[in-house]
């Protein structure tokens, strides 16, 4: 049987090659960060950036999503999307107007105000791929100025900005809402080794918590294989060796493959894991093998991040590293959140905790989760960056499994029947919809 599924799987994984070979390297309804360089001289501050104006012109909450289509107001991208680029193009003032009332630039404490120089919206590009205009923005500032400071826009997504013609020039990385330090007109604002290594520990861990739900789902199809914790640190550290590699190969270069195939793999090594979490209980001696081979996978989807906006050129391996253990820190505390919500129903399996008390405890979390659901929190759904029930729903569902593990504790592996195996055919179910997805659809 085992032959037969491991052809199958690989059978599925070739077909997904070929069909994705012909869909497109990009989809225009990502939200991809703005590049800004900036230039300060005689007087003269000029920003350059390539930005997707259409997306920041739409009114969608680009700090809340990844993609425009997650939006309630996505049709407003879609139209602006199918508008003619001049018409963009006339467009831009109101935009420009908003971010110098904010302001989006000041000089020793004092805004700036910017005027546009040049506004390129390219033509005749692909309906399905996202249209990145280049825009060129000036302001006048005293001539014997210190230092400046950017302040990104809430709402306006991830910035990537880059100070050029100086030695020793500050980058940086800007979430809507953010500021940038001063930035030291002469130069000399370069971040040290340990400023870059601690400035990407949070964006390697925001990629996975809360942004990268296939991630987080493939991780949680290697906790729900089996109740021991050494299986668990095997495919782990599989898991981890290997995206290592390919993260530091694509951050380099070395490796790029599109993201047409690395997207619609990912997904279907999460249908792996999970399936076969659903016939087996134990560690084969070739899973942590496979997981490695998916690893690989995953690490040049998280390159593909790093690829939106780079590393910076000066300190490349501090940030690679603080990117890479933001990636750890965020799969320890899926799977510390995941242990803490099973613990009280692997206790009752073993013998070791007491029965009333965990049930009490289960149906109390699952409706304290399901009565969140319809509780208004902007604040949390903003740190999340998306919907609250996206996380308590499937929390409930967990919750609801655990007490059934405990009321029915007397059936034959009561844990694996009533929470691991449900909640791996869960898992399997939305890797496979994202597969079908990122292929077909």
């Amino acid at each position: 049987m085992r032959n037969t599924f491991d052809k199958v799987i690989l059978k599925l994984a070739y077909a997904l090659l070929l069909s994705s070979v012909v869909t497109n390297a990009a989809r225009a309804h990502e939200v991809v960060p703005t590049i800004a360089d900036l230039t300060v001289a005689e007087g003269v501050a000029d920003m350059s950036l390539r930005i997707n104006l259409e997306a920041l012109l739409s009114g969608i909450d680009l700090d809340a999503v990844e993609d425009t289509n997650d939006a309630e107001n996505a049709g407003n991208y879609d139209n602006l999307r199918a508008l003619p680029a001049g018409e963009i193009a006339t467009r831009v003032p109101e935009l420009l107007a908003a971010w110098n009332a904010a302001p989006l630039l000041q000089v020793d404490g004092k805004a700036v105000n910017l005027e546009t120089v040049s506004v390129t919206v390219p033509e005749d590009v692909n309906a399905e791929l996202p249209r990145i205009s280049e825009w060129v923005l000036r302001g006048q500032v005293p001539s014997d100025s210190r230092g400046v400071v950017v302040s990104w826009p809430s709402g306006a997504g991830a910035m990537v900005l880059r100070q050029q013609g100086v030695q020793e020039p500050y980058t940086g990385y800007l979430e809507g809402g953010t500021k940038s330090p001063e930035i030291v007109l002469a130069g000399g604002g370069q971040e040290t080794a340990w400023q870059a290594f601690l400035t990407y520990v949070p964006v390697g861990f925001d990629h996975i918590l809360p942004k990268g739900l296939d991630h987080i789902l493939f991780v949680l199809g290697l906790f729900f294989l089996s109740t021991h914790l050494r299986p668990l640190i095997w495919q782990v550290s599989a898991f981890t060796a290997a995206h290592t590699v390919t993260l530091a190969l694509g951050a380099l270069g070395l490796v790029t493959v599109p993201g047409s195939i690395v997207e619609p793999l990912i997904a279907a090594s999460i249908v792996y894991v999970a399936v076969e979490n659903i016939f087996t209980s134990g560690l084969s001696r070739w899973r942590p093998f496979v997981i490695f081979g998916f690893g690989l996978l995953h690490g040049l989807g998280f390159a593909s991040v790093l690829g939106e906006f780079g590393l910076p050129e000066d300190q490349f391996i501090p940030a690679l590293i603080g990117f890479n253990i933001g990636v750890e820190f965020g799969q320890l505390t899926v799977i510390s959140i995941m242990a803490l919500c099973v613990w009280q129903a692997l206790r009752v399996a073993r013998g070791e905790g007491g029965v009333q008390g965990a049930k009490l405890l289960y149906v109390g979390l699952a409706v304290a989760a399901i009565a969140l659901c319809v509780v208004p929190m902007p604040n949390v759904a903003a740190a999340l960056e998306a919907p609250v029930p996206l996380f308590l729903i499937p929390l409930a569902l967990v919750f609801s499994a655990c007490f059934l593990s405990v009321q029915f504790r007397e059936t034959a592996e009561s844990y694996r029947r009533f929470v691991a195996i449900p909640a791996s055919v869960g898992i399997a179910a939305v890797g496979a919809y994202w597969f079908i997805e990122r292929v077909f659809l």
